[in-house]
C-alpha cells in the first residue's frame, strides 16, 4: 500500500484506513503458501543462552527457582535503604496511569450522535452511560470500550470509535499521572518483600534464585549501562549464615563458566540494606581472556531492613550481572550491540551465509534453453585451452520451433579458445568474494582459499553459458537472425553474470571486505538462425 496515503486516511478515518489495509493481502506463490513453505531452525541470542547457563549453574548448587515482585511500592524502598531511600528513588521508573474521567452525555452530544447517521433512543443512551459508567468504576476495560459502546449503539465498530474519537473528547485528552509504585530497580527489593512472606514457612537453609529484568532511570544508555538488565541473584536464609558463604557460592558458580581464580575485595558503595563491612565485589580471572574482572556482588542483609519485614534470620544475597557475563565470555565491548543487535550493529554474516546471497543473474527459462546452455558448458569445458584460430560448433539442429546453428570461435593466433580465467570458480572466505583458479597455484592465498573457503559451486563457464542461453532465447523470440555473444575481461561481478544481495554486498563494503574475479576471459559465441 502506498504509505503516505494510507496514512493520510488514517488520519482522517482510522477505522476505514484500517479496513482498507485488509486489501493489502494478497495470495502468496504457491512455492510460500503452507506446507510447502517451511521454516529451519533459528538463533538464539547470546543473553538468552547466558542466561540458561546461570539457570542451570544454580540449580546444580542446589537453588530453589522463583520469581520477585517487579512493581515496588515507594515505602518498601524506604524499608530496605532508610535515609538513602530519597536518592535511591531518583534512579526509579515511577509508574502511571490514565484517569478514567467521568462522561456525560448532554443534548448536544446526542444530537452530534444522529448527525454521523446513528438512529439513538432512550434505551441506547441509557446503555451508553452504563457502558461509561463501567468504564468509570473499571468494570469495562478500556481496550473493550470501543466494542461496548457499538454494542450499545447497535452499530459497526468503526463508527462506535467515530462516536468516541469525534464527539467525547475527554477520552482522548487524558494524561498520565504518577503514583507511589516504582519499577524494581535492583533484584533486592523483591527479595525483601518474598523474604516477608516466606521466612517462617520454610524449612531452613532456604536456598532461592531468581533471573529476571530489573529497570534503573539512567541519565543515558550508554556502551556498559542500559535502562533494563537482568539481575540473576540468589538468597540463603538461615539461622546463621556466615560471609564466607557469599564467597563459595560465587567460586561454585563462576567455575561453571571457566573461571580459574578469585579474589574479594571490599566494596565502596556501603548499601545500607548490607550489614556494614559485609558488602564484597567478586573479580575472577579467566584464562582464555587472561584478565580479572569483576563479575558479581555480595553481602549479609541488614537485621535493621530485614526487621521492617518481620525477618529474624540471617540472609546472604549474591547478585551477578548476566549481561556482564555475557560480555565478558563472548569479548564484546558495548551493551547496546549485545542486547540490540538489530538496533546498534552491522549484521555479520559468515561465508556460508554470503554464499546464499550470490547468484546467477540471467538463466534460460526454457527446456530447449536449459540444454542449450549444458551444451555449452561441456563444450567450452572441453576445449577451453585449445590452440588458436579454432572453430567448434556447439549445436546444430531444432531450437524453440526453429533451427539454430551455434558455434564458439577464438580467431586471434597463438592463445586458446578461452582466457585462462573462464575456469575459474566462486569462493567466499573470510567474507571475501574471489574467483580462484582450478589448478594448483603458487599463490599461499588461493590455496588456503580453496582449502578453508566456501565453494559456491559456481564457475565462470556455467555462469556465461547460462547467460548465453538466455540471450538465444530472447533472439527466437524477438525474430533475429544472428547475434554475437562476448565476453572480454572480467572486472566485476556482472561481467560474469552474477548478482549479489544488497544486504550481502554492504556488508562486505562496511567491513572492508573485496569483491576479486578480475581476469581474462575471451570468450566469442555466434548464432545464426537457419531456414
Amino acid at each position: 500500500m502506498d504509505k503516505k496515503k494510507i496514512i493520510k486516511l488514517a488520519k482522517k478515518d482510522f477505522e476505514e484506513a484500517w479496513i482498507e489495509s485488509g486489501k493489502s493481502v494478497t495470495k502468496a506463490h504457491h512455492d510460500k503458501e503452507y506446507p510447502r513453505l517451511r521454516y529451519n531452525m533459528g538463533k538464539s541470542h547470546i543473553l538468552c543462552d547466558t542466561i540458561s547457563q546461570i539457570r542451570q549453574a544454580y540449580l546444580q548448587l542446589g537453588f530453589q527457582e522463583t520469581y520477585n515482585p517487579v512493581f515496588i511500592d515507594e515505602k518498601d524502598v524506604y524499608k530496605q535503604f532508610g535515609p538513602e531511600a530519597a536518592a535511591v528513588l531518583d534512579r526509579c521508573f515511577y509508574l502511571a496511569g490514565l484517569p478514567r474521567p467521568d462522561i456525560g452525555i448532554g443534548m448536544d452530544k446526542i444530537e452530534k450522535i444522529e448527525k454521523i447517521g446513528v438512529n439513538v433512543d432512550e434505551d441506547k443512551i441509557q446503555s451508553l452511560q452504563d457502558i461509561f459508567r463501567g468504564y468509570k468504576k473499571g468494570t469495562v476495560d478500556g481496550d473493550d470500550l470501543v466494542h461496548e459502546v457499538s454494542v450499545a449503539l447497535n452499530i459497526e465498530d468503526y463508527l462506535g470509535l467515530k462516536v468516541l474519537e469525534k464527539i467525547f473528547p475527554e477520552i482522548k485528552g487524558l494524561e498520565a499521572v504518577a503514583n507511589k509504585t516504582t519499577l524494581r530497580s535492583h533484584m533486592t527489593s523483591g527479595w525483601f518483600i518474598s523474604l516477608g512472606h516466606i521466612h517462617d514457612k520454610v524449612k531452613l537453609p532456604l536456598k532461592m534464585f531468581s533471573i529476571d529484568r530489573c529497570f534503573r532511570r539512567e541519565q543515558k544508555e550508554d556502551s556498559s549501562h542500559l535502562t533494563s538488565y537482568h539481575s540473576a541473584s540468589c538468597i540463603i536464609v538461615d539461622d546463621e549464615v556466615p560471609l564466607d558463604t557469599g564467597m563459595a557460592v560465587s567460586e561454585s558458580l563462576l567455575e561453571y563458566f571457566g573461571f580459574s581464580k578469585f579474589k574479594f575485595l571490599a566494596d565502596e558503595k556501603k548499601s545500607k540494606y548490607y550489614i556494614p563491612g559485609t558488602q564484597t565485589e567478586v573479580y575472577g580471572y579467566h584464562p582464555k581472556l587472561k584478565q580479572w574482572i569483576e563479575i558479581a556482588t555480595f553481602g549479609l542483609y541488614s537485621p535493621i531492613s530485614l526487621a521492617e519485614y518481620g525477618v529474624d534470620k540471617e540472609v546472604m544475597n549474591l547478585g551477578v550481572g548476566a549481561e556482564r557475563i555475557a560480555m565478558v565470555l563472548n569479548q564484546i565491548n558495548d551493551i547496546r550491540e549485545m542486547v540490540y543487535p538489530q538496533i546498534y550493529s552491522t549484521p555479520k554474516f559468515s561465508d556460508r551465509d554470503i554464499a546464499t546471497m550470490l547468484h546467477i543473474n540471467y538463466y534460460p527459462s526454457t527446456i530447449d534453453g536449459k540444454i542449450l546452455m549444458n551444451k555449452i558448458i561441456d563444450t567450452w569445458t572441453k576445449n577451453a585451452t585449445a590452440n588458436s584460430p579454432c572453430e567448434f560448433t556447439i549445436y546444430d539442429g531444432d531450437f524453440l520451433g526453429g533451427k539454430i546453428n551455434l558455434k564458439t570461435v577464438e580467431e586471434e593466433k597463438n592463445t586458446n579458445l578461452l582466457g585462462p580465467a573462464a575456469t575459474n570458480e566462486i569462493y567466499i572466505y573470510n567474507g571475501n568474494i574471489i574467483g580462484v583458479p582450478i589448478k594448483e597455484s603458487d599463490d599461499k592465498i588461493i590455496e588456503e582459499t580453496k582449502k578453508n573457503g566456501i565453494n559456491t559451486n559456481i564457475n565462470y563457464i556455467q555462469a556465461l553459458a547460462a547467460q548465453a542461453a538466455y540471450q538465444i532465447e530472447e533472439m527466437m523470440v524477438s525474430n533475429q537472425d544472428i547475434i554475437t555473444l562476448k565476453t572480454t575481461i572480467a572486472r566485476s561481478i556482472s561481467d560474469i553474470n552474477l548478482k549479489l544481495d544488497k544486504l550481502a554486498l554492504n556488508n562486505i563494503t562496511s567491513n572492508n571486505k573485496e569483491i576479486d574475479i578480475r581476469g581474462p576471459i575471451f570468450s566469442t559465441l555466434i548464432c545464426k538462425r537457419k531456414y
